[in-house]
């Protein structure tokens, strides 16, 4: 049996497919195997697969409104003395908040870009950049469109093709 790693559960290796599920103890229809004490556990000696299961913290997928991250980046802003690191307070806000310490240290790192503490694209920028790549792709679009057209008229309009 070949080793479990994150590639396999997220479907990177598709040929390793069948032989996941046959290893797989689907009795509780968990995709990863079955719920054994809140842990989801594989049939693979010493596999800890607790990073799959979600409690204390958002799914993934989950958006929050933007004054909730606002609330959220003040917080570790105000309260990061009183912890001995900015992850331990990132950390403990996010667990509070119900949301990924990831997300949140992404969102502080954002508003420090924002307010001109650090170097970087701000978020304004961000936001331009954007949208300005979402118009270019449909100019590019209508230029295609526009192509096969013309394309088409030269064609009905040659006395040849007649």
């Amino acid at each position: 049996m070949q080793p479990v790693t994150l590639w396999h559960l997220v479907g990177i290796d598709p040929w390793w497919w069948e032989e996941f599920w046959s290893a797989v103890s689907v009795e509780s229809y968990c995709p990863f195997g079955s719920v054994d004490g809140g842990v989801v556990m594989m049939n693979h000696p010493g596999f800890d697969a607790s990073f799959l299961v979600w409690e204390g913290s958002a799914m993934p997928g989950t958006r929050f409104d933007a004054v909730t991250k606002a609330k959220a980046v003040r917080l570790v802003r105000e309260h990061g003395d009183a912890y001995a690191s900015e992850w331990e307070a990132i950390k403990a806000v996010s667990g509070r908040l119900g949301m990924s310490a990831e997300s949140l240290r992404k969102w502080v790192r954002q508003a420090e870009i924002d307010a001109g503490e650090v170097s970087g694209d701000t978020s304004a920028e961000k936001a331009e950049l954007r949208e300005l790549r979402k118009k270019n792709a449909e100019l590019e679009q209508t230029i295609e469109i526009l192509k096969a057209a013309t394309a088409f008229f030269v064609r009905e309009s040659d006395p040849q093709h007649r």
